[in-house]
């Protein structure tokens, strides 16, 4: 039976665990030639290793699909440069980019130092940033190309996650973007926000215990069920929850989704609005402050704040 994604070539960052991997390994048996890159570091972004891309791609060698490993740093140009690279080395050409390398860390903002910032904030800012640069030149070139970036919910407000909702939020808004600028030349980019038991993050994310109550209550979400009302294969919490919506999103039937964020959590997928005006004062001339002293209070406050 032939896959949905046969002849495709796909690069999946962060592939060597997680929910990179679970998804590198659906999309191999759909069809696609997979280029497994994961640095191998810790979860505070030190350290190296081979074992984990070695790993997912050995997997999906045994399974008869197609894999290369790439050890390649993507939150540096020139590792992202690379990681693109040894796709088109290796199999001809790109179709597919998914980026979920990731680093974990969780703050107060008056807790998170420079370093911190650099290490966590910018470093996975650029691993997004740079393979969807180097991919779009190519998406750009053949006119074609799917792109999925992995974010997450915690700019909804979830306690003690400063520099995680700076990260996720960053990923939404260049996704919007990108999807703008390459949508003209037959190429999709959306995001999902996943809710995954991972190393990145080793708690119960099906139920709401840890803050988050009134980040999915804003979200719309509500309680998810318990995890005892888990019919499906594996458990609520698992990585390979996550990985069908994302190939979905590199298939031919998804050809016109695109500039979108998707949620997965447990056995729920959810599509997030898009920012809309909710409310405005509409002159025709600069208000002053007295006059917004005087308007805006009418206009903006909503008791008990967002």
């Amino acid at each position: 039976m032939p896959g949905r994604l046969d002849g495709k070539v796909a690069l999946v960052t962060g592939g060597g665990r997680g929910i990179g991997r679970a998804i590198a390994r659906l999309m191999a048996e759909e069809g696609a030639k997979v280029v497994v890159n994961d640095a191998g570091c810790e979860v505070d972004g030190t350290g190296a290793s081979n074992a984990p891309a070695d790993s997912t791609a050995a997997e999906i060698q045994q399974a008869r699909g197609q894999a290369r490993p790439n050890y390649d740093d993507v939150s540096t140009m020139a590792g992202a440069e690379r990681a693109v690279k040894t796709a088109v080395d290796s199999f001809g050409k790109l179709d597919i980019l998914v980026t979920s390398a990731g680093l974990a860390g969780e703050h107060a903002i008056q807790d998170v130092s420079e370093e911190e910032w650099n290490r966590l904030g910018l470093r996975q800012l650029k691993a997004s940033f740079g393979p969807v640069k180097y991919a779009s030149i190519l998406f750009r070139q053949q006119q074609g190309g799917r792109m999925v970036l992995m974010t997450s919910d915690a700019g909804l407000g979830v306690p003690g996650q400063t520099v995680m909702a700076a990260v996720g939020e960053g990923i939404v808004g260049f996704m919007r973007t990108i999807a703008r600028d390459t949508g003209r030349y037959g190429v999709t980019a959306n995001a999902i926000a996943p809710t995954a038991r991972t190393r990145l993050n080793p708690r119960d994310t099906h139920v709401a215990a840890w803050g988050a109550e009134e980040a999915l209550r804003r979200a719309g979400l509500g309680a998810p069920l318990p995890l005892e009302s888990w019919t499906g294969p594996g458990s609520a919490q698992d990585p390979e929850n996550v990985a069908p919506l994302a190939v979905w999103l590199c298939t031919e039937p998804a050809a016109q989704v695109n500039g979108n964020v998707f949620g997965v959590r447990g056995g729920d997928i959810y599509l997030y609005s898009h920012p809309v005006v909710e409310k405005s004062i509409a002159t025709y001339k600069r208000l002053s402050l007295e006059q917004i002293i005087e308007l805006a209070p009418k206009a903006f406050v909503t008791p008990g704040g967002f």
